[in-house]
């Protein structure tokens, strides 16, 4: 009897099948998800003294899977070195110096979070779990010794941020925080400040006292980066985190809030004109009622308002005169610009100073100065960059009571003034002033130094 071709042909495809999986099995057999797991060394001595500090775990994966590794104490305490980390197939190799997972002893009270730690002296069972992505598993365990340990954490105490919400932007005002912090072990210490999105800024340590990682007090002074001249971080909220590392690796952190509030660098200029001076200077008569000291404002001086007051030509006028002066300023930065007095229009004797009228320096203020070759300092003539109730924002501290004054982002400003010419020299007749915008303590930077100079000569009266 003739057997049908098609019986013939169905035979012959599950005779092949059954060859190719016979091979597979004979040239690729069935195998562990963990083929092998060990340490190179049993017994090591975590003590930073270079010698059995770390040993080598070297494991094998044949499939994907998550592995878990635990170590279990004589009294079976836990510790934890992976948890469900993820793998490819392989062969893998961690140097391990029996730091695990942050944990804390009974009746322990640390400051701060201990996120690795060293296991204390002792044996341990160790077991290796690995879950493949079919749900099979496999396992390894064995006995693991550690002596002569250095288990001291490197603690983290007297952590603290002052102020908590600072306004890097150069107004003198809480324009700096300080982050101090006692590391109570050698270690190498960091501090930065995280975003939200994870993204970290480091904060550099002031030299002073300690040598960085070195056991005590270290200080952290941080303005944003304003004084290097780049933009603060955007506002907002950040973590800072206080994060020490020993030489044994285990690693405890603190953490704390800081906000940063009214950020951003301070830019301002005299206001370049197109055509005629940028600094109008003019002359007017003197009476005593503009005469101002510490105790007593006179009256203000009217602005120039003499279309020949815009040419360049030199300036003739009588000794005891007032040189009148106005030009125009620009806070073209994205941040208010803080000022003090006097006020624009106030005037003053040759030979007053803005300390003579009540009107100290300070510190991260803006205000514009009137120089002369004569003059025995620099910019002895200073006036606030506005007018109070006109076009300054006031601002009250709730933590001092203190009121200030700004000038608001994108804003410009008409300053005037002006100064009693008295002083006759004849080594230096005629002599050149001009004008200067300040930033106190900060700078005069080069585009606001020496504007507007024109040449003034002073003539005897009878």
């Amino acid at each position: 009897m003739r057997i049908p071709i098609g019986l013939v042909l169905a035979a012959a495809v599950v005779a092949v099948i059954v060859v190719v999986i016979g091979g597979q099995l004979l040239i690729q057999p069935d195998v562990r998800l963990l083929p092998k797991a060990s340490f190179l060394l049993d017994t090591i001595t975590p003590n930073a003294d270079g010698a059995d500090d770390i040993t080598i775990f070297t494991y094998s994966l044949s499939r994907n899977a998550t592995i878990t590794m635990q170590f279990e104490a004589a009294d079976g305490t836990v510790y934890g070195f992976r948890e469900d980390q993820p793998r490819i197939p392989g062969d893998y190799q961690v140097e391990f110096s029996g730091v695990v997972d942050g944990y804390t002893l009974p009746g322990e009270a640390l400051q701060g979070e201990i996120l690795r730690r060293l296991m204390p002296n002792g044996q341990y069972t160790w077991t290796l779990d690995a879950v493949g992505e079919d749900g099979a598993s496999d396992s390894w365990t064995g006995v693991f010794t550690i002596a002569d340990g250095a288990p001291t954490l490197p603690e983290l105490v007297d952590f603290s941020i002052s102020p908590t919400v600072f306004t890097p932007n150069q107004d003198g005002i809480y324009d700096r925080t300080q982050i101090n912090v006692y590391l109570t072990k050698d270690a190498n210490l960091s501090v930065y400040l995280e975003d939200e999105t994870g993204v970290r800024l480091y904060v550099p340590e002031r030299e002073e006292g300690r040598k960085p990682g070195e056991a005590g007090r270290h200080t952290y002074d941080y303005e944003g980066g304003v004084d290097l001249g780049a933009d603060p971080p955007p506002d907002g909220t950040y973590t800072v985190y206080a994060v020490a590392q020993d030489a044994e690796g285990q690693v405890v952190q603190q953490t704390a809030t800081l906000t940063i509030e009214s950020g951003g660098q301070p830019l301002a200029e005299i206001v370049p004109q197109p055509v005629g001076a940028s600094v109008v200077f003019d002359t007017t008569t003197y009476n005593d009622t503009y005469y101002s000291d510490s105790d007593h404002q006179g009256d203000l001086v009217t602005p120039p308002n003499d279309p020949q007051a815009l040419s360049l030509t030199t300036i003739t006028m009588p000794v005891g005169d007032l040189l009148v002066f106005k030009l125009t300023i620009e806070n073209y930065s994205e941040v208010p610009l803080r000022t003090t007095g006097p006020e624009p229009g106030t005037v003053y004797q040759q030979e007053q100073r803005a300390a003579t009228l009540g009107w100290l320096d300070e510190s991260g203020a803006w205000r514009v100065g009137i120089d002369c070759d004569n003059a025995v300092s620099d910019y002895p003539w200073r006036w606030a960059i506005g007018t109070r109730g006109d076009n300054l924002v006031e601002e009250t501290d709730p933590e001092n009571g203190n009121t200030y004054y700004y000038l608001p982002a994108g804003e410009q400003s008409v300053i005037w003034g002006a100064i009693r010419m008295t002083d006759l020299n004849e080594a230096r007749n005629p002599q050149n002033c001009w004008a200067g915008l300040i930033h106190e303590d900060v700078e005069i930077s080069s585009v606001n130094s020496h504007v507007g100079a024109r040449e003034i000569e002073l003539v005897a009266t009878e």
